[in-house]
């Protein structure tokens, strides 16, 4: 995909960065306006996150596993419950500092569309963007929870997915 072709598809995207940590939410917001971005906005922590996918409906929303209060799990539980919350099919890019595999099973489980493990890179990001983007995963249920079909062959059971 041309360099153009890119931006452009990042320009027209609403982005949500949720993270309790204000620098890391500045340094997130100063990659994706350099990757094109034009809608960014910002929640310092989980409620808020809540709150603004609410109001703001985005397109992507950039998470924090650890936050205090309302964490990056919690977050997504609340965000995959489609009889609890509007937007059950939000593509979420979770952000840790743990790049263990527990945790990356936990992300899959969680809903997770893409998992970067911090500090991250322009073009990680962009790669996470554009993967979102481009080949689009359809939701499947996993037990009262809606989550992005696994990339990869996997025993349902694992995963405790319905039928």
């Amino acid at each position: 995909m041309a360099s153009t072709n890119v931006k452009d598809a990042i320009e027209g995207l609403t982005i949500l960065v949720a993270d309790s940590n204000a620098y890391t939410r500045k340094l997130t917001r100063s990659m994706l306006i350099n990757l094109g971005a034009k809608s960014i906005y910002e929640a310092p922590d989980g409620v808020a996150a809540l709150d603004s996918i609410r109001s703001i409906n985005p397109d992507v929303m950039i998470l924090n596993w650890d936050m205090p209060g309302l964490d990056g799990p919690e977050v997504m539980r609340v965000v995959r419950s489609p009889e609890v919350f509007p937007k059950a099919s939000l593509p979420v890019i979770m952000l840790t500092d743990r790049g263990s595999r527990s945790v990356v099973r936990d992300a899959v489980r969680l809903g997770v569309h893409e998992l970067l493990v911090t500090p991250i890179s322009p073009k990680a990001l962009q790669q996470r963007l554009l993967g979102i983007l481009l080949y689009p995963r359809p939701m499947v249920q996993a037990g009262k929870y809606f989550i992005p079909l696994p990339r990869r062959a996997v025993d349902r059971n694992e995963f405790n997915l319905a039928a």
